[in-house]
């Protein structure tokens, strides 16, 4: 009698907090990523009541988190989890959330509230983080009843890990979390308004299949979809099958081999001339999973001027919304793959075209001017892959950088490219790394960050000194917001107007501040001695390496101009 009775005492005395924890341990959560505060005290408690359930990473700012939490889904391919406090630890996730929803990243935040009787009082702490998020959120809510926070737990990792990916924040008042439950709670949920179309119907894949033995020149264009629906060997498969030439958005690289001999590298404003050349005299153009966003298109009045257009997304708000799409296929990535490889193989006679498509990528490659004293900072990409084998996990900010990176970085694997595209973040990078590594600790993890957006997230090192994670941070440092500085000499007279940062911190002192290897590379001799070693040891390392500030990104389409009128083409 005296069990049952203690029994019974210790389901009374459990929290919506001891609810919440218990919700996670049924998703397979296993690394959470927050920082404590007033309104999630609660939660605090209960997860240090549950001790050995999760890694929680502590980072140093809620930006930091978020980003961390973004790399984690990236490279793991599931949700990433996320807790932060009501008020400003909210708000301070807002970037991150918004990075999420233009990028398609599963996640899922929690966030503390104030208690319910106060919500609209403007109380100490109080944020409307549901009218902030809601424009950037796949759904958010906010839990008025102790009962329904197991349903709401479940329906939110439902809603971002399937369909279209995404965010999903979970508010909770203090009061809740707080709050002892002793009735029944609701586990079982149905959502009648959300039934994303997963396979594709079969029409249209014939309809494709048909247009495919009609096609003379056709090419296929890979987006994060692929990645997100694991079906890159479907696409291997189908692209070889048909010999077709591959294209690549900056957050599809590695859905396809970039090294592979149909792979053409990436499209769009900083994309190669053989993928931009044959996006634009493409007669059908097969875009697998992505968005058809304004730096990949280009002027669309010509983007793909003569091509029937084919359209696989899990989205149906995607398709048609910016370029008029003949052949529209709502489906999961992987199945409409499969669809398409069960279908009996037509062998195509695309050899003039391929061979047009190859002369093209031999002719016109990337290019840059190696220099004997000074690191140019392509070259300094081309190094870091060298020295990696290309097996690296790799993060980065927004800018120059960037754009060297997903350029001479040539990924043969998905999952692990892992960069802030849509919203273009600077100090993502970073954090990101940090998520990433956590998520892989078998693999070499490389932020390639620019010395601007680095300093925005900086204080993180303290997370690779607490864990001893063996992050690689290579500073692209040119001591300038390179992409402000390469619009402003282009477009601006070379007015250059807040973009040249002459004062730095000692970026290896501050390395060692944290116990943390620092390095000063500022010469092509010096990068080859000490940098194989850094990327080849088993801890963190920061390292400053100083590239020519003239450098730009080539080549480029400029705003307003089409995919046929780059610039930068040739030396």
């Amino acid at each position: 009698m005296k069990a049952e009775a203690s029994v019974k005492e210790q389901a009374v005395t459990k929290t919506g907090a001891d609810l919440l924890v218990e919700s996670l341990i049924e998703q397979g959560v296993d690394t959470l990523f927050g920082y404590p505060g007033g309104a999630v005290l609660p939660i605090y408690d209960a997860i240090f009541r549950a001790e050995g359930s999760f890694d929680h990473v502590l980072p140093r700012h809620e930006q930091g988190a978020i980003h961390a939490a973004e790399g984690y889904a990236r490279v793991a391919n599931r949700a990433g989890v996320v807790i932060g406090t009501s008020g400003p630890g909210a708000t301070n996730l807002v970037t991150g959330i918004a990075d999420a929803m233009m990028d398609s990243i599963p996640l899922v935040v929690f966030t503390g509230q104030v208690a319910k009787g106060v919500i609209g009082t403007d109380a100490f702490q109080e944020s409307d983080i549901m009218g902030i998020t809601t424009p950037i959120t796949k759904h958010n809510y906010q839990v008025q009843n102790i009962e329904e926070l197991p349903r709401i737990v479940k329906e939110a990792f439902h809603i971002a890990t399937t369909g279209r990916p995404g965010p999903v924040v979970v508010d909770i008042p203090k009061d809740i979390s707080a709050e002892v439950y002793a009735k029944d709670v609701i586990h079982h949920f149905h959502l009648p308004g959300y039934q994303p179309t997963l396979k594709p119907n079969p029409l249209q894949i014939s309809k494709l299949h048909e247009a495919l033995t009609q096609a003379k020149k056709p090419v296929i264009l890979t987006g994060s979809g692929i990645i997100h629906a694991g079906a890159s060997e479907e696409l291997r498969t189908f692209a070889r099958n048909y010999e077709i030439p591959v294209v690549s958005t900056l957050l599809g690289l590695g859905s396809y081999p970039g090294s592979d001999r149909l792979s053409l590298g990436m499209g769009g404003m900083h994309g190669t001339y053989a993928a931009n050349m044959a996006l634009y005299e493409c007669d059908l153009l097969i875009n697998i999973g992505a968005r058809f966003d304004d730096r990949l298109t280009g002027n669309l009045k010509h983007f793909a001027p003569t091509a029937k257009v084919a359209h696989v997304d899990i989205d149906p708000a995607e398709i048609g919304k910016n370029v008029p799409t003949s052949i529209p296929i709502v489906s999961d990535a992987k199945a409409a793959l499969k669809a398409l490889n069960n279908k009996e193989v037509t062998k195509l006679d695309h050899k003039e075209w391929l061979d047009q498509s190859w002369a093209r990528k031999a002719d016109y490659p990337l290019w840059y001017h190696q220099k004997d004293k000074d690191i140019v900072p392509q070259w300094l990409v081309k190094k870091v892959y060298d020295y990696t084998r290309g097996e690296a996990v790799v993060t980065t900010d927004v800018g120059q950088h960037q754009m060297w990176a997903a350029q001479y970085y040539h990924f043969d694997q998905p999952n692990r490219w892992v960069t802030s595209g849509g919203l273009g973040t600077m100090g993502y990078g970073f954090p990101a790394a940090i998520g990433a590594q956590l998520a892989d600790m078998e693999s070499t993890c490389v932020a390639i960050v620019g010395d601007g957006g680095f300093q925005m997230t900086l204080q993180e090192l303290s997370v690779l000194q607490e864990r001893g994670l063996p992050v690689k941070i290579i500073i692209v440092n040119n001591q300038a917001l390179g992409m402000v500085r390469q619009w402003q000499e282009k477009f601006y007279d070379g007015r250059f107007s807040s973009s040249i940062i002459d004062t730095q911190p000692d970026f290896v002192k501050l390395a060692e501040s944290y116990q943390i290897p620092g390095y000063y590379i500022d010469s092509p001799k010096t990068l080859e001695e000490v940098l194989p070693d850094i990327l080849a040891d088993d801890k963190p390392a920061v390292v400053d390496c100083r590239v020519l500030q003239s450098e730009n990104v080539y080549p480029m389409i400029a705003p307003g101009k089409g995919l046929h009128e780059m610039i930068g083409v040739k030396p």
